[in-house]
């Protein structure tokens, strides 16, 4: 049996040039990965990563679980779409061998079986079965169909802007399915054998059409499936479907340990070309739903950076709150990203700069436990008279490293692009606490809590928050609250709560003190104060119109007090609100017995 016809030629041309451009890519990404990174592949191969990697494939790229937490419509429509085409892939695989034998078939063959196969004996099994997968495939189509034009009603306020590589992809992708339901149903209306769905669509054919017309009817649509498939394969490595071949590997990467940096490197490939464009990372934005600012989230930075396009505009204007990464179902490290990109426009090595760094010690005190307030603590400094208090009511003998001035922890610099710098203030920090011989570091600042605990070398120093340090002396008995009738709501900062998982810490201080009284949007969910030191594009007009829009929601719970845990969201939150704006240090002070 020849397992050939003109028609093919489209399918087999777009199917060579995709494999040697993903290939391409794939070869070249790999080969400049630093040698620590694939050390790591090869390490990770033979181990139980592999498997955990392997699970993780099927649960996210092809059951799109992450998702369906989200949206289940949504959920379904990717699934469908995924699960649905890898199992007609597989399941045909299996259908030709169970006609032909084990035998070698050109790829042609498995994926115009129905064209080839109308001479052999016909096996029912086989055509219910690849009919309710097409059903199943086609179902997904129709929902993004009715996404693309009534998103809201699928639960998006906004969908993706899409450039003209993904249109093609897209519209080829929309029309693949569809037109293999008419060209298989019209081969069963010239030779029988169609299933539920070919076979009812091929009777309607038969009754309305002669069999000349069926037969140039047929051939036209399968040239036309062919030709679809051929102009998709083509597209794809250069749209954002992409992504089915890129969020794979990307998956096995990050099981093998691999991780982007604040420099640019060859695995940022994989986490940029790993973006699907589904949307779903819009809707968190509060620049976008706060301030109707639609051109510069993270599915458009992501989508600039692969092409080349990527401005200042763009990646400056984020909060890097997290909201977007939290509901990202590919888990792109967002935030790695944005700084990476940064750090190439904006960095400005220069060693002449650093030399006021030289012999500053600031710190006074003594004791294994160190305080460091960080430079939004010292600009509130109700913050740091209540941890004073707390210290003495503790009886902790406590080394202040910068209550006299310091040096800043670096995330700040960090955030906007300026990593060299940072890195020159961390190496000062990290000897400061060495010098000094802590082995307990304590911060009121989230922002210098995510830094100390990523960025810094501090092994042998533990790093906690003032919630957790509080919490421990709490439960060890050496701090006495009094627990009265106010009653509270909390506030999650981005950096402790999303950039940390400190969650429950703060919850457990409040309730000691009072009632608490949760937002709607709390947890991972929170909205950011909008005054996160990593935008420097918004005006500070529309950094209090966020921080209405947050504190309208945290007095929506009835409480009678705003806490949070961060310097910072205390000065942005107490300026969107005339409510009573306390942070859980001076919250806890007033309630020391």
């Amino acid at each position: 049996m020849s397992f050939f016809a003109p028609f093919c030629l489209p399918f087999i041309i777009g199917a060579v040039f995709m494999f040697l451009a993903v290939g391409w890519k794939w070869i070249r990404w790999i080969y400049w990965l630093p040698r620590a990174d694939k050390m790591l592949i090869l390490k990770g191969i033979p181990s139980t990563r592999t498997l955990g990697a392997i699970r993780e494939v099927v649960m996210e790229s092809l059951l799109h679980r992450r998702i369906f937490r989200v949206n289940r419509l949504l959920g379904y429509m990717h699934m469908s779409l995924a699960f649905g085409w890898f199992l007609l892939i597989a399941v045909g695989w299996i259908e030709t061998m169970a006609y032909m034998g084990i035998r070698w078939i050109p790829i042609q063959g498995h994926v115009f079986f129905k064209y080839f196969s109308t001479g052999l004996e016909h096996k029912p099994f086989f055509t219910f079965v690849m009919d309710l997968l097409l059903l199943f495939v086609l179902s997904g189509v129709g929902l993004a169909w009715a996404k693309r034009f009534m998103s809201r009603k699928m639960g998006m306020r906004r969908t993706t802007k899409h450039v003209p590589g993904d249109r093609i992809a897209l519209s080829a992708l929309w029309f693949i399915f569809p037109a293999r339901l008419l060209a298989e149903s019209l081969t069963s209306a010239l030779h029988g054998g169609g299933g539920f769905l070919t076979g009812t669509l091929g009777d309607g054919f038969g009754m309305m059409f002669s069999p000349l017309t069926l037969y140039g009817m047929e051939q036209t649509a399968w040239w036309f499936y062919s030709s679809c498939l051929g102009v998709f394969f083509v597209a794809m490595p250069f749209s954002r479907y992409m992504h089915i071949f890129t969020e794979i590997p990307l998956i096995f990467l990050r099981h093998y340990r691999l991780r982007s940096t604040e420099k640019e490197s060859s695995l940022d490939n994989f986490q940029v070309e790993a973006c699907s464009r589904c949307g779903i990372c819009i809707d968190p934005c509060q620049l976008q739903s706060v301030l109707n600012i639609n051109t510069v989230q993270s599915v458009y930075f992501l989508r600039d950076r692969r092409y080349g396009m990527l401005s200042r505009e763009t990646a400056d204007n984020c909060l890097m709150c997290g909201r977007c990464a939290e509901r990202c179902p590919v888990g792109i490290d967002l935030n790695t990203l944005r700084i990476s990109s940064r750090d190439k426009m904006r960095n400005l090595p220069d060693e002449r700069r650093y030399g006021y760094l030289k012999g500053v010690d600031r710190s006074s005190g003594a004791g294994k436990v160190g305080y460091f307030a960080g430079c939004m603590t010292l600009l509130t400094p109700r913050i740091l008279q209540a941890m004073t208090r707390i210290f003495d009511a503790a009886g902790e003998e406590v080394w202040w490293a910068d209550r006299n001035g310091g040096v800043c922890c670096g995330r700040p610099l960090k955030l906007s692009g300026e990593t060299d710098a940072a890195r020159k203030m961390m190496e000062y920090n990290t000897s400061l606490f060495r010098t000094h011989g802590i082995t307990t570091l304590v911060t009121s600042c989230p922002i210098c809590l995510k830094v100390f605990r990523e960025d810094y070398h501090l092994e042998g120093i533990e790093v906690i928050h003032h919630s957790e340090y509080i919490l421990r002396m709490v439960k060890l008995g050496r701090l006495h609250l009094k627990h009265g009738a106010d009653r509270f709501t909390y506030h999650d900062p981005c950096e402790l709560g999303r950039g940390c998982g400190i969650y429950d810490e703060p919850r457990e201080v409040i309730e000691a003190v009072g009632e608490l009284l949760e937002p709607e949007q709390t947890r991972e969910h929170a909205l950011c104060c909008g005054s996160s030191v990593a935008n420097t594009a918004i005006s500070d007009q529309q950094q209090v119109q966020l921080a209405r829009s947050v504190t309208s929601e945290l007095e929506k719970t009835g409480a009678e007090v705003i806490v949070t845990a961060c310097p910072l969201c205390k000065k942005a939150l107490g300026r969107g609100t005339k409510a009573p704006v306390r942070d859980l240090a001076e919250v806890v002070a007033a309630a020391v017995k």
